[in-house]
Protein backbone atom coordinates (compact mmCIF):
# COMPACT_ATOMS: atom_id res chain seq x y z
CA UNK A 1 0.00 0.00 0.00
CA UNK A 2 0.85 3.30 -0.56
CA UNK A 3 0.77 5.33 2.96
CA UNK A 4 0.17 9.15 3.10
CA UNK A 5 2.37 10.92 4.81
CA UNK A 6 0.52 14.13 5.63
CA UNK A 7 -1.74 15.34 7.98
CA UNK A 8 -2.74 18.22 5.98
CA UNK A 9 -2.57 20.38 3.11
CA UNK A 10 -2.78 24.24 2.89
CA UNK A 11 -4.11 26.37 0.04
CA UNK A 12 -5.00 30.00 0.17
CA UNK A 13 -8.53 29.53 1.40
CA UNK A 14 -8.38 26.42 2.48
CA UNK A 15 -7.26 23.12 4.69
CA UNK A 16 -7.40 19.87 3.18
CA UNK A 17 -7.26 17.28 6.13
CA UNK A 18 -8.46 13.96 7.32
CA UNK A 19 -11.72 13.54 8.36
CA UNK A 20 -12.65 12.94 12.06
CA UNK A 21 -16.09 12.15 13.28
CA UNK A 22 -16.49 15.43 14.68
CA UNK A 23 -17.05 16.11 10.83
CA UNK A 24 -20.50 14.18 11.14
CA UNK A 25 -22.93 17.07 10.80
CA UNK A 26 -21.19 18.96 8.18
CA UNK A 27 -20.31 15.62 6.12
CA UNK A 28 -24.15 14.61 6.35
CA UNK A 29 -25.05 17.53 5.25
CA UNK A 30 -23.05 17.57 2.33
CA UNK A 31 -23.81 14.00 1.61
CA UNK A 32 -27.49 14.54 2.24
CA UNK A 33 -28.24 16.85 -0.43
CA UNK A 34 -29.98 15.71 -3.68
CA UNK A 35 -27.84 18.21 -6.14
CA UNK A 36 -24.45 17.04 -4.61
CA UNK A 37 -25.21 13.54 -4.72
CA UNK A 38 -27.03 13.26 -8.54
CA UNK A 39 -24.12 12.10 -10.06
CA UNK A 40 -22.92 9.79 -7.38
CA UNK A 41 -22.03 6.26 -7.59
CA UNK A 42 -24.03 5.56 -4.08
CA UNK A 43 -27.45 7.25 -2.97
CA UNK A 44 -27.59 10.39 -1.16
CA UNK A 45 -27.39 9.52 3.12
CA UNK A 46 -30.72 9.92 4.85
CA UNK A 47 -29.75 10.36 8.98
CA UNK A 48 -26.96 11.43 10.73
CA UNK A 49 -25.89 7.65 12.16
CA UNK A 50 -25.21 7.16 8.38
CA UNK A 51 -22.52 10.02 8.26
CA UNK A 52 -20.83 8.14 10.93
CA UNK A 53 -20.45 4.70 9.99
CA UNK A 54 -19.47 6.26 6.56
CA UNK A 55 -16.53 8.38 8.56
CA UNK A 56 -15.71 5.47 10.73
CA UNK A 57 -15.28 3.67 7.76
CA UNK A 58 -12.53 6.61 6.29
CA UNK A 59 -10.99 6.01 9.42
CA UNK A 60 -10.27 2.45 8.85
CA UNK A 61 -8.92 3.34 5.14
CA UNK A 62 -6.44 5.48 6.72
CA UNK A 63 -5.04 2.85 8.63
CA UNK A 64 -4.83 0.87 6.07
CA UNK A 65 -4.05 3.22 3.29
CA UNK A 66 -6.30 1.75 0.92
CA UNK A 67 -8.64 5.05 0.45
CA UNK A 68 -7.55 8.72 1.75
CA UNK A 69 -10.84 10.71 1.55
CA UNK A 70 -9.68 14.33 3.28
CA UNK A 71 -11.95 16.77 4.06
CA UNK A 72 -12.07 20.44 2.64
CA UNK A 73 -12.72 22.85 5.42
CA UNK A 74 -12.51 26.36 4.58
CA UNK A 75 -9.93 28.94 6.21
CA UNK A 76 -12.03 31.19 7.23
CA UNK A 77 -14.47 29.87 9.43
CA UNK A 78 -13.25 25.91 9.93
CA UNK A 79 -16.41 24.95 7.68
CA UNK A 80 -16.25 21.16 6.27
CA UNK A 81 -17.64 22.40 2.82
CA UNK A 82 -16.37 19.03 0.93
CA UNK A 83 -14.18 16.22 0.51
CA UNK A 84 -11.63 15.00 -2.07
CA UNK A 85 -10.50 11.54 -2.21
CA UNK A 86 -7.74 9.08 -3.55
CA UNK A 87 -9.10 5.46 -3.69
CA UNK A 88 -8.82 2.09 -5.73
CA UNK A 89 -4.84 2.92 -5.30
CA UNK A 90 -2.58 0.58 -6.80
CA UNK A 91 0.89 0.76 -5.23
CA UNK A 92 2.75 -1.37 -7.87
CA UNK A 93 1.50 0.66 -10.58
CA UNK A 94 1.47 4.23 -8.53
CA UNK A 95 -2.14 4.71 -9.76
CA UNK A 96 -5.43 5.78 -7.87
CA UNK A 97 -8.58 6.81 -8.67
CA UNK A 98 -9.65 10.62 -7.67
CA UNK A 99 -12.90 11.47 -6.30
CA UNK A 100 -14.49 14.68 -5.24
CA UNK A 101 -17.39 16.40 -3.75
CA UNK A 102 -18.57 19.89 -2.46
CA UNK A 103 -21.72 21.39 -0.23
CA UNK A 104 -23.99 22.91 -2.99
CA UNK A 105 -24.08 26.29 -1.28
CA UNK A 106 -19.98 26.75 -2.27
CA UNK A 107 -20.44 25.59 -5.90
CA UNK A 108 -18.80 28.35 -8.45
CA UNK A 109 -16.72 29.80 -6.17
CA UNK A 110 -13.16 27.58 -7.29
CA UNK A 111 -13.21 25.84 -4.15
CA UNK A 112 -12.56 22.68 -5.70
CA UNK A 113 -10.17 23.57 -8.29
CA UNK A 114 -8.16 24.84 -5.68
CA UNK A 115 -8.21 21.49 -3.65
CA UNK A 116 -7.77 19.52 -6.62
CA UNK A 117 -4.71 21.00 -7.09
CA UNK A 118 -2.70 20.85 -3.79
CA UNK A 119 -4.06 16.94 -3.54
CA UNK A 120 -3.09 16.15 -7.09
CA UNK A 121 0.36 18.16 -5.96
CA UNK A 122 0.49 15.70 -2.93
CA UNK A 123 -0.70 12.55 -5.22
CA UNK A 124 2.13 13.30 -8.42
CA UNK A 125 4.59 14.96 -5.34
CA UNK A 126 4.86 12.90 -1.74
CA UNK A 127 2.89 9.82 -2.58
CA UNK A 128 4.84 9.49 -5.95
CA UNK A 129 2.02 8.25 -7.96
CA UNK A 130 2.31 8.04 -11.90
CA UNK A 131 -1.42 7.97 -12.52
CA UNK A 132 -5.06 9.42 -11.48
CA UNK A 133 -7.75 8.31 -12.36
CA UNK A 134 -11.56 9.61 -12.51
CA UNK A 135 -14.92 8.06 -13.24
CA UNK A 136 -17.78 10.28 -13.99
CA UNK A 137 -21.58 10.28 -14.85
CA UNK A 138 -20.70 12.04 -18.34
CA UNK A 139 -24.18 14.30 -17.53
CA UNK A 140 -22.32 16.03 -15.05
CA UNK A 141 -20.89 18.76 -16.91
CA UNK A 142 -19.54 20.95 -14.50
CA UNK A 143 -17.08 18.25 -12.90
CA UNK A 144 -16.11 17.24 -16.52
CA UNK A 145 -15.00 20.92 -16.74
CA UNK A 146 -13.25 20.53 -13.82
CA UNK A 147 -11.51 17.61 -14.68
CA UNK A 148 -10.32 19.21 -17.74
CA UNK A 149 -8.98 22.66 -16.27
CA UNK A 150 -6.42 20.18 -14.16
CA UNK A 151 -5.30 18.81 -17.09
CA UNK A 152 -7.10 15.39 -17.70
CA UNK A 153 -7.95 13.67 -20.62
CA UNK A 154 -10.96 12.07 -21.51
CA UNK A 155 -9.85 8.63 -22.12
CA UNK A 156 -13.51 6.32 -22.77
CA UNK A 157 -16.65 5.74 -22.46
CA UNK A 158 -18.35 2.47 -20.14
CA UNK A 159 -21.73 2.41 -21.05
CA UNK A 160 -25.02 1.75 -18.07
CA UNK A 161 -21.94 0.97 -15.33
CA UNK A 162 -23.64 2.30 -12.43
CA UNK A 163 -27.37 1.46 -11.37
CA UNK A 164 -27.95 3.81 -8.43
CA UNK A 165 -31.30 4.52 -6.63
CA UNK A 166 -32.66 2.22 -9.62
CA UNK A 167 -31.46 4.77 -12.36
CA UNK A 168 -28.96 3.23 -14.74
CA UNK A 169 -25.69 5.52 -16.15
CA UNK A 170 -22.61 5.57 -17.86
CA UNK A 171 -19.04 6.30 -16.99
CA UNK A 172 -16.56 8.68 -18.52
CA UNK A 173 -13.75 8.00 -18.14
CA UNK A 174 -10.67 10.92 -17.42
CA UNK A 175 -6.97 10.15 -17.10
CA UNK A 176 -3.79 12.60 -15.86
CA UNK A 177 -0.31 11.48 -15.76
CA UNK A 178 2.77 12.73 -13.90
CA UNK A 179 4.66 14.06 -16.44
CA UNK A 180 1.45 15.62 -17.91
CA UNK A 181 0.76 17.71 -14.59
CA UNK A 182 4.13 18.91 -13.80
CA UNK A 183 4.48 20.17 -17.79
CA UNK A 184 1.61 22.18 -16.70
CA UNK A 185 2.54 23.15 -13.71
CA UNK A 186 5.75 24.45 -15.39
CA UNK A 187 4.70 25.96 -17.96
CA UNK A 188 2.18 28.32 -15.39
Amino acid sequence: MIHDPVAELLTERLRIRRITQQDAPSFFAIFSNADVMRYWSSPALTDLGQAQEKIASILEHYQSGDLFQFGIERKSDRQLIGTSTLHQIHAQNRRAEIGYALGRDHWGQGYMQEALTALINHAFGAMALHRLEADIDPRNEGSAKSLERMGFTREGYLRERWIVGGEVSDSALYGLLAREWLARRKAA
